[in-house]
C-alpha cells in the first residue's frame, strides 16, 4: 500500500490531514516552525489534536473544544509526551500552521516553512522523549532542505508575536538548539 507522502519522516505514523495545499511553485522549504498544542488545554493524551488536525474534533467532548472544533489546521507533524511522531502533511506541501506570520520580513511563512508541533503548553517543561524526537526529525528535514540551518529555525511566538506564544518560556531552546550542533 502506498503511502500519501512523498517525503515521509521516518518512524511517524502517517494520518493524512486534508488541512495542506500545494506551496507556490518553485518554492522550497528553508524556515522550521516550533508550535505547542495540548487538547483540552494543558492536558495531554488522548485523541484530540489529531482529531483536530483530521477535522473531526466532536465539539461536545469538552466545552473548550465547541470554539475550534471548526478549525481547518494541521501541522507536518506532532511530537507526543512519549517521542512518539505523527506526521499529518508531506513535508512538501503547505500545512496550515503558522497562520498570519513573518520572518525576517518576509510574510506567509506556511508558503516556505515546516511546521513542528510539540504536546505541551507554554508553562509546563517538555520531556526528554520529546527533545529526542524534534532533534531525530530535524536533522532529518534539515537533511532533505539544506537551507534549513540552526539559524532558521524558529518558535511560532517569534513569527507572530502578539498573537502567539508558543512553544513558550518552558521550552529550552539552547537545549534544543546544541543537541543540533553536537550530534552524539
Amino acid at each position: 500500500m502506498s503511502t500519501p507522502f512523498l517525503m515521509p519522516i521516518s518512524g511517524a505514523e502517517f494520518l493524512p490531514s486534508p488541512n495542506h495545499d500545494d506551496r507556490p511553485a518553485g518554492t522550497e522549504p528553508d524556515l522550521l516552525v516550533i508550535h505547542n498544542i495540548s487538547l483540552p488545554p494543558d492536558e495531554y493524551g488522548g485523541p484530540w489534536i489529531a482529531d483536530l488536525f483530521l477535522n473531526r474534533l466532536d465539539p461536545s467532548a469538552h466545552p473548550y473544544f465547541a470554539q475550534i472544533h471548526r478549525l481547518k489546521v494541521s501541522a507536518h507533524a506532532l511530537v507526543r509526551r512519549n517521542g512518539t511522531v505523527l506526521q499529518f502533511v508531506s513535508l512538501e506541501k503547505r500545512a496550515w500552521h503558522a497562520g498570519e506570520s513573518c520572518f525576517e520580513n518576509r510574510s506567509n511563512c506556511n508558503d516556505y516553512s515546516i511546521g513542528i508541533e510539540l504536546e505541551g503548553s507554554d508553562r509546563i517543561p517538555y520531556s526528554d522523549a520529546q527533545y529526542q524526537s524534534l532533534t531525530r526529525i530535524t536533522r532529518e528535514i534539515m537533511g532533505h532542505y539544506p537551507h534549513i540551518t540552526p539559524e532558521r529555525i524558529t518558535g511560532h511566538e517569534h513569527i507572530a508575536p502578539g498573537r502567539k506564544t508558543d512553544p513558550g518560556p518552558a521550552f529550552d531552546w539552547e537545549r534544543y538548539l546544541s543537541t543540533l550542533e553536537n550530534p552524539g
